[in-house]
């Protein structure tokens, strides 16, 4: 009776550990304003984060790092562009005489950038998808069945795969 439960007792433990894919390794993605947000599981993850965690999968991999290539280009153009348009209004208010034509060439770099964000949002979203769709699950489960049952022998488990 002692192996009986002791054997039960192994085996239960052990279906408790065979998950090897859980819900908070897949990466979702949250539209706030101005682009996405992406978090896995509870954990918000910057651009450096998504491309670490997609190393394993190349596809994913290749459409992250070039999302990750247009993001840091509209990060320049737009931090340069409002740059150029926060010194002249900067100096209107201070009440100096403001650069305007700086002013408008900074406008258009953050119109610029604007594009490049979207592309890089769009890329982002993709390899995601990527992600996700090329995960598998290496449980033991996903193609077996255990249960507990009653046979013309006596009762006992039986698995079926």
């Amino acid at each position: 009776m002692k192996k009986l439960t002791l054997i039960l007792a192994l085996l239960v433990a052990g279906m408790t550990c065979t998950f090897g894919q859980i819900a908070t390794d897949t990466i979702y993605a949250k539209k706030v304003f101005g682009g996405y947000q992406f978090y896995q599981g509870e954990t918000r993850l910057g651009m450096n984060q998504l491309v670490n965690v997609m190393k394993p999968n190349e596809q994913a991999y290749a459409q992250i790092k070039s999302a990750q290539s247009n993001y840091t280009l509209a990060t320049v153009f737009g931090a340069a562009g409002g740059f150029m348009i926060g010194w002249p209004l900067g100096t209107a208010v201070g009440g100096g005489e403001p650069n305007w034509v700086m002013a408008g060439i900074g406008a258009g770099l953050v119109v610029i950038s604007i594009p490049i964000t979207q592309s890089s949002n769009k890329k982002a979203i993709q390899a995601v998808r990527m992600y996700n769709s090329g995960m598998q699950s290496s449980s033991f489960w996903d193609n077996h069945e255990l249960r507990f049952s009653m046979t013309p022998h006596g009762v006992g488990l039986s698995l079926r795969f």
